[in-house]
This record gives C-alpha cells, structure tokens and sequence, in this order.
C-alpha cells in the first residue's frame, strides 16, 4: 500500500479522528488547527473531548512520528498530496451553513499548496461548493474534491476504519487516483460520483435520519392518545425488511452538531432552487416541540397538575449530552429541556457520565459528579440522555433520596419493571 502526505486542517471531532486514523493506516499526516491550547494539549497526548479510542491512536501516531500537530498551516501543506478540510460550519443565521472558516482556510493555505495537491471537503458543505473552493483557490494546477465524512460521536474511529460506504465526488483522474491510494487499506464499498452530489449525499442522509426520529415522536404521541405502545408498534415495524428499526426510537428530540443544521441546510438550499423540501420542514417542526412535550410531562409529575408551578421544586436530570457515548452538548435536546424546566422556575441538578462539571457553563444546572445526589430532594427525576450505566443504579436507593420517587424515561431505556419495583412510578414515552 502507498503512503501518501496529508495534511488536516481541522482538530475537531473529524479532523482529529481523520488524522489519527489515516497515520494508523500508514500515511504521514499533519493536523492543524488554530487553537493554540488544543494544539499544546495534543502534542502532548491528550484529547480534550470524549471520544473513544482516540487519545490511544494519537499517542500511537505521535511516537511513530506519521502524525504531527501544528499550528502553523501554510507550511504544513507544502508537501501535501491532499489537504482535507475539517473545520467547522456552524449553522448561520438564515438556516444554511457558514463557510467563513473555509474560506479563512483557503486565503491562508492557497500560495502554498503544491502543483498536483487535491482539496478535500470532508466538513459537511453546502451543495456546489466544491465550485466555489475552485474559484477561491483560482489554483488551476490544484484538483477539487468532495469526500463526506460520516462518523457518529462516540463510535468515530470504529466508523472510520469500518463504514457502511465511502462517498467520494471527483471530476478528474488525478483526485480520483489520490483518494483511491488513501483509503485503499479500508474494505468498503466506495460511491465514486461527482462532487455536487456527493456533497449532497450527506444532507439526504442526515435528513432521512432526521425524517425517521420525527416519525417516531409522532407514532409516540399518538400511542399515549390511543392507549398503544410504542415499543410494540416499532419493533413489529422493525422487522419490515423495507423499513428496519434504525433510528425509529422516540425520545427528548434530536439534535448534535449535525442533523439540526443539516436538516436546515437541506430545507434551505431546495428553496433556493424552487423546491419545497416540506416533509423535511415539518420534520424540523416536530423536532422543537419534543423538549415542551417533556417540560409539560416534568411539570405533572413534579406538581401533580398540569396547572402546577415548578417554582422552587427540585427537579433531577439524568443525562445531558445529545447521546450517549460523548461529551457532546451541541444542540442537545437535553439542554433544551434544561433551560426550559429553569425558566418555569425549577431547580436543577443534572448528571452525566461523559460531562465534566467544568463544561456544563451553557447548562442552567448544578452538574455534579454522582448520580445520587442529582435525586436528593427531587420531585421527578427526568432521563434525557441513553447511557448505559443508568439502567443498573440502585433505584431503591434513588427512591429513598426522592420527595416524589417519580421518573419521566424520554427514552424508554431505564427496565421499568426493576424501577418499580424499587418502589418508583416509571413513565414512559408513547406509552398509553
């Protein structure tokens, strides 16, 4: 296999996981961002975010010297072979993606790159900006491609080296020849397309899962009106070979840093051509009134009326990150229920065993450090986020710290027979 000299230019979830895995692969890989604290720190070893594995392979890489961290990005892509963008596109103000730091990337990096090099967009990018990085760039000697990256927070680096398939969009046999030698370690299918649609690709997919977690609020609410459960209905769904039970689990809503802001992203840029991408819209609708239907629920249980003020009541939160297995908070739909449940006056104290005390400053809680304590006093306590360590806590004990051994499970994940048996009132979601 060839090793080929890439430079990152991004140390987020993506950059960092793309340049620790593809030094694991063989190729020599420099990652650079601008944060000179997060640069320092993963020189030295240490990732400062949650995400397995990943603090093991940038050891590795630094020792074996295929993998450098700078901050210096001009000089890293002078000998690049590809350069893969993987800075950040926030959501900007009218719904679509902001490409500001791709093109302060670009202007920095665009004299220096080496006749021959390829531009990769792995960071999720608006449909046709491969266009626009061409006339940025004005570097007819560099080739343009679009490659989008598709790994989940939490399962990054087993996603990397195992994905269901490897989308990428060239126009040109050069690129086309490049990114075949660098990923031709992984035993995956690859989608060989242009780049318009593979920048596309990775909006449809995101909105399609947006599309199956709204359905599965929707299925949810009507099941508590008609007295059905919805964990009956989406596991005889499931076994539907056409439908399958991926992403089909009711809860608190989705969020993160992708599917919000690809969902708007989609809804906008089909406006922008004349196309009414109204399920997706609607989607999006649904979405935000899943943290309400969970705030009205919390008020309930805690006041014993739907009229009840939270004022002064203690209210226990069991996760906070948009997931389990990272310390994500992003657009966390566990947040959103936070600053709501604090607006109508409750008391909050919050746990969640990827989310340290010191990161919680967006969070209107006292996050602590133990799960008992977040119970002592409560009046409900609220499960918002599916780790697995919540479904084997002394209940029993939990009841006793409670002035209500009341719990809302926003996912269905807690075995409601053991917490009732604990002496608690467990209450579901789409459950009649």
């Amino acid at each position: 296999m060839g090793s080929c000299r890439v430079t990152v230019v991004g140390a987020g979830y993506v950059g960092l996981t793309s340049a620790t895995c593809l030094a694991r692969l063989g190729h020599r890989v420099v990652c650079v961002d601008n944060d000179t604290a997060k640069v320092a720190s993963l020189c030295e070893g240490r990732v400062p975010f949650y995400e397995p594995d990943l603090d093991k392979l940038l050891r590795e890489g630094l020792a074996s010297e295929r993998l450098r961290v700078t901050t210096a990005l001009p000089d890293a892509v002078r000998d690049a072979d590809l350069v893969l963008l993987c800075v950040p596109t926030p959501m900007g103000d009218d719904g679509g993606a902001d490409l500001g730091a791709v093109r302060t990337v670009l202007a920095k990096m665009r004299t220096s790159l080496p006749s021959g090099c390829v531009v990769v967009t792995k960071s999720t990018v608006p449909v046709g900006t491969s266009h626009r990085i061409r006339e940025l760039l004005r570097r007819p000697d560099v080739s343009v491609a679009s490659n989008p990256e598709f790994l989940r927070e939490g399962t990054a680096v087993r996603d990397f080296f195992s994905p269901d398939r490897i989308v990428i969009g060239v126009d040109d046999p050069h690129a086309r020849d490049r990114l075949s030698e660098l990923y031709e370690a992984i035993p995956a299918p690859r989608v060989w397309t242009d780049p318009v649609s593979a920048e596309l690709t990775k909006y449809a997919a995101n909105a399609m899962l947006a599309l199956r977690v709204s359905y599965a609020n929707v299925l949810a609410e009507l099941c508590e009106k008609v007295g059905a459960d919805i964990r009956d209905v989406i596991e005889a769904m499931g076994y539907d070979e056409r439908i399958g039970p991926a992403f089909l689990r009711p809860g608190p809503g989705w969020g993160g840093s992708c599917l919000p802001k690809d969902a708007h992203e989609l809804v906008r840029a089909a406006a922008s051509v004349g196309v009414d991408a109204g399920m997706v819209r609607e989607a999006l609708a649904i979405n935000d009134r899943q943290a309400r239907r969970v705030v009205a629920r919390t008020r309930r249980l805690a006041t014993g009326s739907a009229d009840g003020s939270l004022r002064g009541v203690r209210v226990g939160l069991l996760g906070l990150a948009f997931k389990a297995g990272t310390d994500d908070l992003r657009d966390s739909p566990a947040v959103t229920v936070a600053r709501l449940l604090a607006q109508h006056g409750a008391e909050l104290t919050a746990y969640d065993p990827g989310v340290r005390a010191e990161r919680a400053d967006v969070v209107p809680a006292v996050v602590v450090d133990d799960p008992y304590r977040v119970a002592k006093g409560a009046s409900v306590l609220v499960v918002l986020t599916e780790w697995p360590e919540f479904q084997h806590l002394d209940w029993g004990r939990l009841a006793d710290l409670m002035v209500r051994p009341v719990v809302l499970d926003t996912r269905n994940h807690l075995p409601a027979d053991d917490v009732r048996a604990a002496g608690l009132a467990w209450h579901g979601v789409g459950i009649g």
